[in-house]
């Protein structure tokens, strides 16, 4: 089994790769939805206050880890010859996936701040928010849990500052590329 991982800033992309990766049959493992389960176990309102609050509970009790230790056996469950894990937000994270799964590639989603703050305001999900500085705020809580070292470790990164499609045709490109090398 193939397992490449997705990592990029909040609303880099990393959800749009991991729409497209599924629908071409690639089975995606998503980090934040172990932390979304992890709120909905505690009876916590779903928002952004939440689910980082959780995330940093769990890496403090479990180590910088923690969230990928979990997703370890969700995608060796899988039965695809490729996997997708989508969310990385440490480079402990990447060495925990690099340990299990030989020749793990990661890829880097890049975009830049303006657009990353317009996806959010477009998108409403519950945990989102519309101001520049929570998005600042927001930044900077994941690089403290070291998505800067990780975002430097991608062996490949893919811009998203075009439009949809651009980006759609840039991943499906990339996807098949990794799926039928060796």
């Amino acid at each position: 089994m193939k397992v490449i991982g997705v990592v990029g800033m909040p609303a880099s992309g990393k959800g749009e790769f991991s729409r497209i990766a599924q629908e071409m049959g690639i089975p995606v493992i998503v980090m934040g939805d172990m932390i979304r389960k992890a709120v909905q176990v505690a009876g916590l309102e779903p928002n952004d206050t939440n689910f980082g609050a959780t995330a940093n509970r769990l890496r403090a009790e479990q180590g910088m880890d923690a969230i990928a230790r979990l997703c370890v056996p969700e995608i060796k469950r899988q039965s695809s010859p490729l996997v997708l894990v989508d969310g990385i937000r440490g480079d402990t994270e990447v060495a925990l996936f690099r340990k299990n799964f030989p020749g793990f590639t990661l890829i880097s989603i890049e975009s830049s701040f303006e657009d990353r703050l317009a996806r959010i305001a477009a998108r409403a999900r519950s945990d989102d928010f519309t101001t520049a500085g929570a998005l600042h705020n927001r930044d900077e809580r994941e690089l403290g849990w070291g998505l800067g070292h990780a975002l430097e470790q991608a062996d490949v990164r893919l811009e998203n500052e075009g439009t949809l499609a651009e980006f759609s045709g840039a991943v499906q490109r990339l996807i098949r590329q990794l799926r039928d090398d060796p």
